[in-house]
């Protein structure tokens, strides 16, 4: 891989730093963590800036809407963005870096048309329905049932922790259409609406106080059969679509936040006198060469992704998932260390951020998902009985 930087993409950095200086001190103060309508709002028009400024969808190919950059240059956007302290995606989180992606696809044109200029121009915002409460991590064992009549699926059924549900305005769900098929094969990827008949959000509150996950409870829900992204009982093909994306790109922007948190954790050692402790500087090296490490293979994944037909990021995802899920709960295991007693402090953002490190290991797959996937499909080891 050719690491060196064009000049063309050198004035593609210097053009975005300008426009970061000048959008940024214009934003609105950022609403409370409580506050999702208002974090909704303020998201739609972060996206809204970058849509208009010619920054949406960069990553995205240019027939879904995006603007066709290089991989190279995505990379920079998100580099540039986090040195500044602009927005992350926030509630667009799942329309921008896997549901709108998976529809660009696996989509039809008429289905690309509709769902993702909305995503781009920050119109609408789009929650995930694939966790279900008795399926665990085996997401295929889902019981959500979808009953055609006409041409529409009659749905019931549960989703938890359904992120973003209770500010969305559609749901990629997966739901099963035929229970009698091996239980990989019976299931659809759907585009639901949230403001649809039968449709209830119960927001679940997370050990960090946070509502961004819900159960969504599904009462002969109908969606029509044209939202239906794909073959009737090839969801699961697509999910591992959406779940390509979700692994392999999805956290590229957290990796550049866990390299600057790294940097501040140092900074705080050197105030407070932690910095004297020799085995807590071997961490913190550790911890930069191991993020270091990261940010390499998110550029490699990004460029793979990026030449792939359909930008579908592969299986080595999996690899970056599962070591970056780990290395972010030891990078705030180290944050407590240097904070101290003030790490059990829920105003201080790092502690906040530990908390939430706490998940990552089960959301987008658990680790020990990922270490199947790798173990089978990369080294090619046999399938445990």
């Amino acid at each position: 891989m050719d690491l060196t930087y064009t000049e063309e993409e050198q004035d593609f950095r210097a053009r975005l730093r300008e426009w970061l200086l000048k959008a940024l001190p214009e934003l609105p103060a950022r609403p409370s963590p409580d506050d999702w309508p208002g974090r909704r709002a303020y998201d739609l028009g972060w996206q809204r800036r970058l849509y208009e400024a010619g920054y949406a969808g960069l990553h995205w190919p240019v027939d879904a809407g995006g603007r066709g950059a290089t991989p190279t240059q995505h990379l920079i956007f998100l580099e540039e963005t986090e040195r500044a302290g602009a927005p992350y995606v926030g509630a667009n989180f799942v329309g921008l870096l896997h549901a709108g992606p998976t529809i660009a696809a696996e989509g039809t044109a008429a289905q690309r048309a509709r769902w993702l200029p909305p995503v781009l121009r920050g119109d609408e915002v789009w929650c995930q329905g694939f966790s279900e409460p008795d399926a665990g991590s085996d997401l295929a064992s889902l019981r959500t049932r979808a009953v055609r009549d006409g041409d529409d699926y009659v749905i019931t059924g549960s989703k938890i922790w359904t992120s973003h549900a209770e500010v969305a305005d559609w749901c990629e769900l997966l739901v099963r259409t035929d229970p009698e098929a091996p239980k990989h094969r019976g299931i659809s990827w759907l585009a639901m609406p949230m403001d649809a008949p039968g449709v209830t959000v119960r927001p679940l509150r997370t050990l960090a106080g946070s509502t961004e996950f819900a159960e969504v409870f599904l009462d002969e829900v109908r969606v029509p059969v044209a939202n239906r992204v794909g073959a009737e009982n090839d969801g699961w093909r697509v999910t591992m679509v959406t779940l390509s994306f979700e692994r392999g790109t999805a956290f590229v922007g957290e990796v550049v936040a866990c390299r600057r948190t790294l940097g501040g954790l140092a900074r705080t050692a050197r105030a407070n006198g932690r910095w004297d402790d020799p085995v807590l500087r071997r961490r913190l090296g550790r911890l930069y060469g191991e993020f270091g490490a990261l940010w390499r293979l998110t550029q490699w994944n990004v460029s793979e992704a990026e030449r792939s037909a359909g930008g579908v990021p592969g299986i080595g995802g999996s690899v970056f998932k599962l070591a970056y899920s780990h290395a972010r709960q030891e990078l705030y295991d180290v944050a407590a260390e240097v904070l101290g007693a003030s790490s059990l402090s829920l105003d201080e953002e790092w502690t906040l951020d530990r908390l939430s490190s706490l998940s990552y290991t089960i959301a987008a797959g658990t680790s020990q998902i990922q270490r199947n996937i790798v173990a089978e499909r990369i080294l090619g080891l046999p399938k445990g009985r």
